[in-house]
Order: structure tokens, then sequence, then C-alpha cells
């Protein structure tokens, strides 16, 4: 089978389906970390990409995290270095695996973070969920095939432990226990407050510049249209134009259609390599992530 290469990444030399086959032959109970990797890095990654996008749009209508953001600022003032900080320290356990220094040093920064702030249990365990469940939804919606059984077992096996190393008690044990924490959470704790609305808003200001500024405003429809009517009520939206929704949803549709005639990638897509990621050109050093109040020192 013939291999090529898009601006550096090879696609081909195997069959298309070559990663639900490597799946399969795994164990979701003890391989779940290279499931999870072959999932996000080779098959999914631009859909798992935009769903923990929305999953971060999710969190913000919860007023309790949403106000929190606010009050740290960094969503307004530094709204590209939090992004980058929060996809970069996401993406250690999966490349490097959680027994490596990659990935303890990553947690250890995110479990700083947390304790310098006063985040309850509730809401680590309802960021948690979205990271699971959002993702999941998306694939089957828009990706070219849903997840296997055995796959989802291995993305929940994955941030059981994850959320294991952050310190999070009564995880859920499953898909279903997650999803209906997800949503039951939202129905009781989605409110709209104004804390919430600005911290989208400046998310929505950065993501937009990730395309050419010509297309700016479609970006900021399109960004709204795949959120559910709760969720952008929540965030002080509008509901988008029901054409303007049905068209992103169709084209999102059809995108994970042709996908199936698409190769396999054979190159992992890497966030830290990503040209939205604009806060370290240079290369980052885990020491220098993350958000603190400027009184303490997390060096």
């Amino acid at each position: 089978m013939a291999t090529f290469r898009i601006r550096g990444q090879e696609f081909g030399g195997v069959p298309r389906d070559y990663w639900q086959q490597r799946n399969g032959q795994l164990d979701p109970e003890q391989d779940y970390l290279e499931i999870y990797r072959n999932l996000t890095q080779y098959e999914f990654p631009w859909e798992t990409l935009q769903a923990l996008s929305l999953a971060l749009f999710r969190t913000f209508a919860v007023p309790s995290i949403g106000g929190l953001l606010d009050r740290t600022k960094e969503f307004h003032r530094h709204t590209q270095k939090r992004y980058d900080d929060t996809s970069l320290l996401l993406e250690q356990p999966t490349t490097h695996g959680f027994s490596s220094d990659e990935a303890r040093d990553a947690i250890r920064r995110i479990n700083q973070m947390h304790h310098a702030y006063d985040i309850s249990n509730d809401d680590l365990r309802y960021v948690l969920s979205t990271f699971v469940v959002v993702p999941v939804r998306w694939i089957g919606q828009y990706g070219k095939r849903e997840l296997d059984p055995g796959e989802l077992t291995a993305v929940v096996r994955y941030y059981q432990e994850f959320g294991a190393r952050l310190g999070i008690k009564d995880i859920p044990t499953d898909y279903p226990a997650f999803s209906a924490l997800m949503d039951e959470y939202e129905v009781t704790h989605f409110v709209q407050t104004a804390p919430s609305h600005r911290v989208a808003e400046s998310t929505l200001d950065l993501m937009v510049t990730f395309y050419p500024k010509p297309l700016a405003s479609l970006v900021h429809l399109a960004a709204r249209s795949v959120m559910d009517l709760p969720l952008s009520a929540a965030l002080g939206y509008r509901p988008p134009p029901p054409l303007a929704a049905r068209t992103v949803d169709a084209s999102l549709r059809v995108r994970g259609v042709l996908l199936r005639l698409f190769p396999a990638r054979q190159t992992p897509a890497l966030v830290e390599n990503y040209n939205r990621m604009r806060s370290y050109p240079g290369g980052f050093a885990l020491r220098d992530l993350g958000t603190f109040p400027q009184t303490k020192s997390h060096r």
C-alpha cells in the first residue's frame, strides 16, 4: 500500500481501518493508554481537539467554575497561554504514559493549580466527566465511525486513572455513569452569569484567530452552532439561525463520511506541534505551565 505525506504527516501503507483493528487486538482493561492514544493522536485527533474545546465551554457554564476563571483574569489577560497550557498539560500522560517523568510533572502541576484555588470535588468530577463524554458523543455524531465497546471502556479507564492521580474522589465506574453525572450536573448547575459569558467570549475571541481573519464571524457562528441550547443559554448566547445550525451539523457529518475513504494516519498528531499553540515557539518547559495566584511560587 502506498504512503504519502501532508505537512510532514504520513498517511497510508496500512488498511483504512488499521487503528480500529489494532484497538480490537488490545485489552481495554490493561492497554487502555495505548487504545486512548491510538484514538486521540492517530484516528480522531481533530475530533478530539474540537470536542475538548466544546468541553471547555461546558465547564464555563457552571457558575463556580466560570466565576473562578473570571476572577483569576487569566482567560482575559493571557487567553492564548491559558489555552496552550491546558492542552499541553493534558497531553503529557497520553503521549508519554502515566509513569513517565513528563506525565508525573504535568499532573503535579495540575494538582498544584487545583490546590491553590478553592475547587470542590463535585466540580472536578464534572470537569473529568466532560473529558470522557463530550469527545465520545462528538465522535459518534461527527466521526467516521462510532467507538467500539472496548474503545469506550479504554477511554473510561484512562480518565479513571487520570482522575485518581488528580485526587478526585467518587469517580464514576463506567461510561453510563460518567454520562449521567455530566448530564445531571448540567441540569442542576447551568445558570447564565456575566462571569461565565465573559470567559466564553474571551475564549471564542482567541479561537477565531486560529483561522483566516475574513472567516472570523463565520467561525464564531460555527462555534455557537455546535453548542446545544442549554449550553448556549447558560453562556448568554442567542441560538444561532436554524439554517446556520443545520449547515454546520451537515458539514461535520459529511466530513465524517468522507474520512472513511481517507488512508489511516501513521504519524501522531500532537497538540504541541499545532500552529495554534503560540505561547512557546522555542519549546515549552512543564515548570512554566499553569495559572497560580501571584503571591505563591510553584517552581
